[in-house]
């Protein structure tokens, strides 16, 4: 079986790969509380898995995830007042991904895939695509940009949430969703007698700055974990990266 880790392929391993014009998917996260029954690199662990199932089906190449992200905002993810949250500036995060796609290009990589799994990443992820793109202006250039949750389906919510209890993709923050995956990704890191079961976070519907610490739940879990599973994460785990497969085929056949 081929590797798909960049991290692990030697420089004449890529070279050969790149012959073949892989995908090179790029796994988006940040450096952030998830709660005291999870690590600070939940958003990294998720996007990099999830990518690596998908690389193994379309013979992609998973490159290095990045692990810092935009601001964690108090009311999608606790915000800066937890140990380990450690935040950049969204022009540094624009720039990066502008990069990160030049030195590819440069490789002879014209088909990319961020692969985002931070909520707060996604408009400076899109922009450092846009800078890059403008810049380039290769027409053989494709870069493709998603959250891994936006392919969740009606189907797999409701057997994740069988009682209905779904809010909001906003809340989920190191939540059922997230336990659950890395119940099934990485279980050896999941502190389970910790798993939180507070109430929903109930913050007003705007931001204030410096932000208040007081839109956030103090366990740093946005809603109660207590429902998460093993089972639940295979689900959303299988379902997701069978879709995000299709998608991937779909938006790049034609390059």
């Amino acid at each position: 079986m081929q590797r798909v880790l960049l991290a692990e392929m030697t420089w004449p391993e890529l070279k050969e790969r790149l012959v073949d014009d892989p995908v090179i998917l790029v796994p988006c996260g940040a450096t952030e509380q998830h709660g005291p029954h999870l690590p600070l690199g939940v958003d990294v662990c998720l996007s990099t898995a999830l990518a690596a199932a998908v690389a193994r089906e379309i013979g992609g190449i998973v490159a290095p995830a990045l692990a810092y992200g935009y601001k964690s905002m108090p009311r999608s993810g606790g915000g800066p007042f937890f140990p380990g949250t450690i935040n950049l500036d969204g022009a540094t995060l624009s720039h990066v991904v502008r990069d990160i796609i030049r030195e590819w290009v440069r490789h002879g990589v014209r088909k990319l895939c961020f692969f985002d799994g931070h909520f707060e990443n996604q408009w400076f992820i899109t922009e450092g695509i846009d800078l890059a793109v403008r810049e380039i202006r290769d027409p053989g250039l494709k870069v493709m940009r998603f959250e891994y949750w936006d392919f969740f389906t009606t189907k797999t919510l409701e057997q994740v949430f069988p009682s209905g209890d779904f809010s909001s993709i906003a809340l989920e923050h190191a939540a059922v969703i997230e336990t659950s995956l890395m119940l099934h990704f990485h279980p050896e890191l999941v502190r389970k007698e910790l798993i939180p079961d507070n109430p929903s976070a109930n913050p007003p519907p705007y931001d204030v700055f410096p932000a208040d610490p007081d839109f956030a739940p103090k366990s740093g879990a946005l809603i109660t974990a207590a429902g998460a599973s093993v089972l639940k994460g295979k689900i959303m785990a299988e379902q997701a990266a069978a879709d995000i497969v299709k998608a991937m085929r779909k938006a790049f056949e034609a390059s």
